[in-house]
């Protein structure tokens, strides 16, 4: 690339951008401009920041742009794409709100409140798209628990007997086999 060069006015509204702007972003991308404008390499200049050439190149696009928005604009941090804000305030107060009562009166043929019961409420109620992970999630950060059944119903306690009254010592012990 050949050596990037500020003009008198666009140095001083750098400089001036540099001690007015609260944003850590818009600091850095300025101070990074003005270094290049002092004859540093971008590897030098990227290595100082702990970023990468192709981002410094991209920050020197943003300031080359032509269109009539201001510079301060031009260098501050845009909207981004990517994972969408969590639910997670959001559905801890409605699902507090219903854990209490029998889902039948809601309309749901279930006793009890399931994941993905309470995520389909959620959906089709309050228009809330969450995940049964996040449900779970937010039961935990609600401390709400409850008992799933037990199938070990037909075991019996190796004590048994003696809870019962027993049998002599030698009833349990094997059988003599007869003469």
């Amino acid at each position: 690339m050949t050596r990037f060069k500020l003009t008198r006015r666009e140095h001083h509204m750098l400089t001036d951008l540099m001690a007015h702007t609260a944003e850590a972003a818009t600091l850095r991308r300025s101070q990074a401009l003005l270094w290049l404008d002092q004859g540093e390499s971008v590897a030098a200049v990227a290595a100082r920041l702990g970023v990468s050439r192709q981002l410094l190149y991209y920050w020197i696009g943003l300031f080359h742009r032509d269109t009539p928005v201001d510079l301060a604009s031009r260098l501050a941090v845009g909207s981004r794409s990517g994972r969408p804000p969590t639910l997670q305030g959001i559905i801890d107060p409605l699902i507090d709100e219903v854990i209490d009562h029998d889902p039948r009166l809601f309309g749901y043929n279930s006793t009890v409140w399931t994941a993905p019961l309470i995520a389909y409420h959620l959906q089709s109620e309050h228009g809330h798209e969450a995940s049964v992970s996040s449900v779970r999630l937010a039961l935990a950060r609600l401390e709400l628990t409850w008992k799933r059944p037990r199938h070990r119903l037909a075991l019996r306690s190796p004590t048994w007997r003696q809870a019962k009254g027993g049998l002599k010592r030698g009833w349990q012990s094997e059988r003599v086999p007869s003469s």
